[in-house]
């Protein structure tokens, strides 16, 4: 799936991931290739990112939101 992570400044991260796990407002959840279509705010905390190759990296963040849809997650974060 096809991961973007977008500040007001700059793009953080784009490319190809196998999961991404995103501290959404109710609880922190990840989301793997097929995921049902969500959008959801996100609260201070983590967003991990795992590369096809299996490399993960980590991006701290202090809101945000995120959608998913057809295997294309865009995430804005402040």
């Amino acid at each position: 799936m096809i991961v973007e992570i977008i500040t007001p400044e700059k793009k953080l991260f784009a490319g190809e991931t196998t999961m991404v796990r995103v501290p959404g407002s109710k609880g922190s959840f990840q989301m793997l290739n097929n995921h049902a279509p969500i959008v959801s705010t996100l609260e201070k905390g983590m967003i991990t990112v795992r590369k096809p190759e299996g490399e993960e990296l980590s991006f701290e963040i202090k809101s945000g939101l995120v959608e998913c849809k057809k295997n294309k997650i865009v995430i804005l974060v402040e």
